[in-house]
């Protein structure tokens, strides 16, 4: 009796998926092309040709990052294009955060077989995010991996690379007690805490509301809702404050939020404060603070309170820079200032 051969397909992994998910997903590649950016998803890497008249000078600045937990409420909603937008925005607002203009960007996903349809959810947000940061997607990779993901769920990691004159890389060297401290908002919990997060808000994970409920303190969202809202992409409206002003820091607040981002930012001998009250925390925050309970250092340790970016600013000029963020569409909010002490943050009150 002859065997049936075994194929690949056989184990869980479709090579007419892969096929089929590289023509749906050209068009989005497509549309983040850019000056520089030499050819499209296929080849085996991506090519760019930085503009050096524009960078004599020039260092690269890479990043890479992931979007974490908050993956769990794609799975949980069937959205899937607003975690694309999240994983471009935590690569590209820390290299901005250097004075780097991001150039490329590219992802890795893997997943336990192709769905089609959730991918190019994924693949649209990504494109979506590089549109908006104004980088190129030259490449990536999506992994099928049987055994490795549970069904219909997937991870993934972006990486962004960026380019900055050696005289405008941005080190925190010229942060001077004086200084103040300039907020850009944040446009929701971008892609931190969500751990934390879920398991006070969501009943699946132990927390008080269903997915669809709609507390009153969110105005007519869902906890869903709320709670996928994408990472504000902050790299335009940074990189033109940045000609403008004579920004001294930058710092994106994400993962361990204002106690470990601030300082990233901060030489020694300088301290910063900021003063709550002088920024709008967003009631999603109000919510899990009141309801874990969670302690307000937890709280500052863990989220962004409302902030996604902080620039240390010389003071003659906060005020003006504020007033240009707005012209941006950005809200912007002098929340503090830099003064002599120990690297490290102070809340006041």
């Amino acid at each position: 009796m002859t065997e049936t051969p075994l194929t690949y397909a056989d184990t869980g992994v479709n090579r007419e998926r892969h096929y089929e998910l590289v023509k749906r997903i050209a068009d989005h590649t497509g549309r983040t092309a850019r000056a520089g950016m030499l050819s499209n998803i296929g080849a085996f890497g991506g090519f760019f040709a930085p503009d050096l008249k524009k960078y004599p000078d020039p260092v690269l600045v890479s990043g890479t990052d992931g979007v974490g937990t908050k993956l769990k409420l794609a799975f949980l909603s069937g959205k899937h294009d607003t975690v694309g937008q999240d994983l471009v925005a935590m690569c590209v607002n820390d290299i901005i955060c250097q004075g780097a203009e991001p150039l490329l960007f590219l992802d890795y996903i893997g997943i336990a077989e192709k769905d089609l349809g959730v991918l190019e959810q994924v693949v649209k947000g990504i494109a979506d995010g590089c549109l908006q940061a104004g980088c190129a997607l030259v490449g990536g990779e999506t992994a099928e991996l049987p055994g490795m993901y549970a069904a219909g769920e997937y991870d993934m990691a972006g990486f962004a690379v960026g380019i900055v004159n050696r005289d405008r890389i941005l080190t925190g060297e010229h942060v001077a007690a004086g200084d103040k401290l300039v907020a850009l908002a944040a446009s929701g919990l971008h892609s931190n805490g969500y751990s934390l997060a879920r398991r006070v808000l969501l009943k699946a994970d132990g927390g008080a509301f269903d997915p669809q409920d709609r507390p009153a303190e969110l105005g007519g969202q869902t906890v869903i809702e709320a709670m996928m809202t994408p990472t504000r992409i902050y790299v335009k409206s940074f990189l033109s404050l940045y000609e403008r002003f004579a920004i001294h820091g930058a710092a994106n607040i994400t993962g361990g939020g204002f106690h470990e981002n601030i300082p990233r930012m901060l030489k020694d001998g300088v301290r910063a404060v900021l003063k709550s009250g002088t920024w709008p925390v967003p009631p999603l925050f109000r919510l899990i603070e009141q309801l874990g309970p969670v302690a307000p250092e937890e709280m500052a340790s863990t989220f962004n309170l409302g902030i996604g970016m902080v620039l240390a600013v010389p003071a003659a000029q906060a005020e003006a820079l504020v007033a240009e963020a707005g012209v941006l569409g950005e809200q912007a909010w002098i929340v503090g200032e830099i003064i002599a002490g120990e690297p490290g943050v102070a809340v006041t009150r």
